[in-house]
């Protein structure tokens, strides 16, 4: 099994920011993109794309569901507040591209931490 996989890393994000965000603070989700990525992640690029699907995931399927639980009432009131239109829609998404920024940023910095740390031998 190839661990540096970037399907496993987004789904490893996926779950365990999902997990700690149970009793943790919102934040906490980039403390896992970080970790993730400074322990797994193969490159920069998949890193980002890591951490921004499984963060992104992590916060716009529960507001997706919640959203459907009471008919996009809540949704649409704070949607209000924004300019986003009242859209219930546009909200469950514009959560999910945050938290998709704030892990796959976080995942990044992991990785760029990283390739500090320890670089890679130039083979020449």
């Amino acid at each position: 099994m190839n661990w540096r996989n970037p399907w496993l890393l987004l789904l490893l994000i996926l779950v365990l920011s999902a997990a700690v965000q149970l009793d943790l603070p919102w934040w906490s989700l980039a403390v896992v993109a970080f970790a993730v990525g400074f322990i797994m992640a193969p490159s920069g690029p998949a890193a980002f794309g890591a951490g921004f699907g499984g963060a992104g995931l992590s916060w716009l399927l529960p507001a997706a569901w919640l959203s459907s639980q009471n008919s996009g009432l809540l949704a649409h009131r704070v949607a209000q507040l924004l300019p986003l239109g009242g859209s219930p829609v546009a909200l469950v998404v514009l959560a999910g591209v945050v938290a998709g920024l704030v892990g796959g940023l976080a995942a990044l910095s992991g990785t760029w931490l990283r390739q500090a740390v320890r670089p890679t031998p130039q083979v020449r």
